[in-house]
């Protein structure tokens, strides 16, 4: 499956609230990177596993009911694209409207990611928390 599907599979899986399906498009040996992610904050998940375990209790705390300002980019590596996107919604607990700006970097290969790299405002965790 061609990576920009895939991409798009997930973002309609994150918005349906479905993580079991968003966290199936990941290789069992996947890597999730977060460059920018603040100290306590895991960089790096390792598999499957390890990302259904970060994202767990996700939809507790963000309800995510728009990705917009979608733009994919393909690079030079057929299996690689470079995906640029808003996520908007409400902090579950407390009602505030959220929106994130992201840029993610994925590797996809036999229709499922072997690779995501996401760029995201780490800042954004205070707004969550609060």
């Amino acid at each position: 499956m061609d990576p920009t599907a895939v991409f798009h599979r997930a973002t309609d899986a994150l918005l349906a609230h479905g993580m079991a399906a968003f966290t199936a498009l990941y290789a069992d040996d996947a890597v999730m990177e977060f460059p920018f992610a603040p100290p306590g904050r895991p960089q790096r998940l390792h598999g499957r596993a390890e990302v259904e375990a970060y994202l767990d209790g996700y939809t507790d705390m963000l309800d995510i009911r728009r990705i917009h300002d979608v733009v994919v980019h393909r690079t030079a590596d057929p299996d690689v694209i470079v995906a640029e996107m808003a996520a908007s919604g409400v902090v579950v607990a407390t009602g505030k409207p959220y929106t994130a700006r992201y840029v993610a970097v994925l590797t996809v290969t036999g229709g499922l990611i072997r690779h995501y790299r996401d760029y995201w405002n780490p800042l954004l965790l205070q707004e969550i928390a609060a």
